[in-house]
């Protein structure tokens, strides 16, 4: 008897103070300044230098250029730029290299599909995946 009447005791003690959870999908989660989510790319921005290629330790990101049409300017334009969320590790290494600044972590960490294919995400969606954008210090 002794026991319930504590357990008691420390539910209603409880019961008055402030809830800790978050109402998830109806409340946004705050995120820490340094949490690293889902990648925002800049075509417009992009040399196809291939720094990100291949300074990723998950060889996630694919990206392809083509010669400038035009004869009189140097450089590559950008065709594809893939990545496949399937094995990214968010480590934020392809942001830290990129000269540019092409690349950027975003506070967006909604993945959550029912297909594995949903996973991979092109230069189109990754362009259009603005929400949240960190803000560096």
């Amino acid at each position: 008897m002794k026991g319930l009447a504590k357990g008691l005791a420390y539910t209603i003690r409880n019961m008055s103070k402030e809830n800790v959870s978050y109402s998830y999908p109806d409340e946004p989660m705050p995120m820490p300044d340094r949490f690293r989510g889902i990648q925002k790319f800049y075509p417009e921005k992009c040399i196809v230098c291939n720094q990100c290629v291949n300074i990723c330790p998950t060889d996630c990101i694919q990206l392809t250029g083509k010669k400038h049409p035009d004869p009189n300017r140097k450089g590559k334009i950008i065709e594809t730029y893939d990545i496949n969320f399937e094995i990214c590790i968010l480590c934020d290494l392809c942001t830290e290299v990129c000269p540019t600044e092409a690349i950027v972590m975003t506070n967006n960490f909604e993945l959550a599909d029912y297909s594995r294919d949903e996973h991979f995400k092109d230069l189109r969606w990754l362009d259009e995946n603005d929400t949240h954008i960190r803000e560096e210090n």
